[in-house]
């Protein structure tokens, strides 16, 4: 068992966990609102909007015998 060793890898496994905090860091902070459309891989990761109207939600047509309040008024 190597004590000189031991430290040594301590050691660089420090600075590599140090560098990914600060990393991540930089990444909550962000840098403001973004600009632009986001990159493919980000674009394929979000489900998309459907545009149109949603299904079911098209202009019925009502028969005039069978909805109350359609038939005509005799004047």
């Amino acid at each position: 068992m190597d004590v000189s060793k031991i430290l040594a890898e301590l050691k660089s496994e420090r600075e590599q966990i140090e560098a990914a905090i600060v990393s991540l860091e930089r990444l909550a902070r962000g840098r403001g609102p973004r600009r632009g459309r986001p990159p493919a891989w980000m674009s394929e990761l979000v489900e998309k909007p459907r545009r149109g109207r949603p299904p079911g939600s098209k202009n019925k047509t009502h028969v005039a015998a069978g909805v109350p309040g359609t038939q005509a008024v005799a004047s």
